[in-house]
Order: structure tokens, then C-alpha cells, then sequence
């Protein structure tokens, strides 16, 4: 069986990395007022009567089956996606959005499918560009590297923490648009290990096509929820899935009923024979996004999320206690 950790990322050691990376930062400039502590989607920085709420990711590994296919025309979107729906987990609206891409050489096919997705991206989350940095580093890397920043709004008192999260409170999920741009270290590994070729077919769709197709965009979605629905949290399923329940409450997440994940999340578990919980703690298995809000919203919530075009469904509950609890499921080892 072939795990995250056994492919290079390490989920764990990660954790540990990073406690000790945030043990050394200890200075803060006095009178600067932070929403939320870091760990959080996203941090709040007080500015007059709003939270600014800033984040930086980027498309990661996948840039690598990019790079090898020679076609970027979609990881503008990843890039600007990663971010800003990190941002909305807060409840705020992003509007401005700085790119940070590294590259070897002059790649003009490169600049302009990266630029053509980065403003497909920006158009649909609604963001302007307002800068970045193109660093050339030959002697350090071998391809390309694509990450940024996103900057957004809430008025203080409207942010999203979590803390309103109750027992009983039940988790709604919105469909993924496939892998997104997290685990690909390890597809890749597995992908190489089986000699397996990016033109090979899943269903009706080449595999290259599926492993390319850009995050999601949840802003839309989740700011029209936001404004009719008493949103009590919002993760976004990212790396670590399931897992990024627990940033927002000291609660137990029941996920008892989740969303089927698409056929490559099946192909990748019968690639390399890997059991059910690896998958749904490296993966978003399906559902890109979950919001917790109180039971008798589920039916709005859910109607909203379908009229925005996105798929949604209860998929568990809420309960007092810690963590994340999913059953033994099996239903992505049906036959892809």
C-alpha cells in the first residue's frame, strides 16, 4: 500500500516542521489587531471598520505534470482558486490578487497560457491582479513554480471563525471539480511507478485532461450562502482533507454520509492498493468545500449551493469532543 508520507509528504512531520518553524516568530508590531491566530484559513488584520484577510498558496507538484505536457492554460486558476477560497472560509470577499512565478527560461507559450488562465481565474473569482514577481532562478530549478497572494474584506463582526460551531450543527458538502491542485506527489509517484501514460482514458476523459482540470472556484457559491444563510464555519478541503475540519472548532466532525468521489480518486486507491482513510486524509475525496450550519438551514443551503451550479448534500454532523470521524467507506473502490 502506497501512502502520502511513503511518497514524500509526510502530513505529520509536517506538522511538527511548522510548530517549530512558528515557535521562532514571536514579534508583533504594537497596536496590530489579528482576527484570527495562525493556523486559521485565513488571517484578519484590523483596518478601520473591516478585517483585511490576506493568503498565499500555490498550485504546488502539479505545476510538474504541467511543465512535462507542455500546458499551462489552466494553472493561472489553481493558483488564484487555492487562495481565495481559503479567503471566503472567513467570510470575506477577496478583490485583489498578487502572482509569485518562478521559471527557468523564456517560455513564451508559458507566459501567455499562464497568463490567459491567471485572468480566467481572476474574471470568475472576481479579483483584479495588481502585481506579483516573475523570478528567474536557472540554477535552482528545473521548471516552473506558481504561487500568490489574495487580499479580502469583512466588516468586523461579519468575519467566520467557527466559534459559532454547535453539537448538533450539521455539515453540508460541496462538490470538488476533481483533485484540485492537492496529493499530486503522490499521483505522480504512482503514476511513474506503474508506467502509466497521460493518454490513457478514465471514463470518457484522457488522464492528463482529469489531473489538469482547475480548482474550483466556491466565491460565487459562498458569499450568495453567506448572505442567506447563518454560516456557522467553512473549510476548504485542501491538503490533509478531511483533516482541515479541525481549524476551525475543538468539535468531533461525523462525516457519515459523504459525497461519491469522481472516478480518479477510485483509479488512484486501485493504483497503488491504498486504504480508505489515506485516502480521505490526503485527498478532498469529492467535496472541495464544507460549511457548518444549524440543521433547519440545511434545505436552503443546499438549494442555493445547486442554483450556483455546484452539487452539495449533508454529508455528517456535528458533536462535542475532537476530530474527525469517517467510517470505514468503500465506495470509491467500485470500478472506475
Amino acid at each position: 500500500m502506497k501512502t502520502y508520507a511513503e511518497a514524500g509528504v509526510d502530513i505529520d512531520k509536517k506538522d511538527i516542521f511548522l510548530n517549530n518553524l512558528l515557535r521562532e516568530i514571536k514579534y508583533k508590531k504594537r497596536g496590530f489587531n489579528l482576527g484570527t491566530g495562525i493556523g486559521h484559513y485565513s488571517s484578519l488584520i484590523r483596518f478601520g471598520e473591516y478585517y483585511l484577510a490576506l493568503n498565499t498558496d500555490g498550485v504546488g507538484t502539479k505545476m510538474l505534470i504541467a511543465d512535462e505536457l507542455g500546458k499551462w492554460d489552466t494553472v493561472g486558476i489553481d493558483a488564484i482558486a487555492m487562495n481565495v477560497n481559503d479567503t471566503i472560509c472567513v467570510g470575506a470577499e477577496p478583490f485583489a490578487f498578487l502572482d509569485y512565478l518562478i521559471i527557468r527560461d523564456y517560455n513564451i507559450k508559458k507566459a501567455r497560457e499562464i497568463g490567459k488562465s491567471l485572468n480566467r481565474g481572476a474574471a470568475e473569482a472576481g479579483v483584479t491582479i495588481v502585481g506579483g514577481e516573475t523570478a528567474v532562478m536557472p540554477d535552482m530549478v528545473n521548471g516552473t513554480d506558481l504561487s500568490g497572494t489574495s487580499i479580502g474584506y469583512v466588516s468586523i463582526g461579519k468575519e467566520i471563525t467557527g466559534k459559532k460551531i454547535r453539537r448538533n450543527d450539521v455539515i453540508v458538502g460541496l462538490e470538488s471539480s476533481g483533485l484540485h491542485s492537492n496529493g499530486f506527489t503522490l499521483v505522480r509517484k504512482l503514476i511513474k511507478e506503474n508506467n502509466i501514460s497521460y493518454d490513457e482514458r478514465i471514463g470518457n476523459s484522457k488522464l492528463s485532461n482529469i489531473l489538469l482540470k482547475p480548482t474550483r472556484l466556491y466565491v460565487k457559491t459562498v458569499l450568495d450562502l453567506i448572505k442567506n444563510v447563518d454560516v456557522h464555519g467553512i473549510a476548504h478541503i485542501t491538503g490533509g482533507g478531511l483533516r482541515n475540519l479541525i481549524r476551525l472548532s475543538k468539535k468531533l466532525f461525523i462525516i457519515n454520509d459523504p459525497i461519491k468521489p469522481q472516478r480518479i480518486f477510485t483509479y488512484i486507491a486501485h493504483l497503488g492498493d491504498i486504504d480508505p482513510l489515506e485516502m480521505y486524509q490526503t485527498f478532498n475525496m469529492g467535496m472541495g468545500m464544507a460549511l457548518i450550519i444549524p440543521e433547519d438551514q440545511s434545505k436552503e443551503t443546499i438549494e442555493i449551493s445547486i442554483k450556483n451550479g455546484i452539487g452539495a448534500k449533508i454529508v455528517g454532523y456535528v458533536e462535542n469532543g475532537f476530530g474527525v470521524s469517517v467510517p470505514e467507506f468503500n465506495i470509491f473502490y467500485d470500478r472506475y
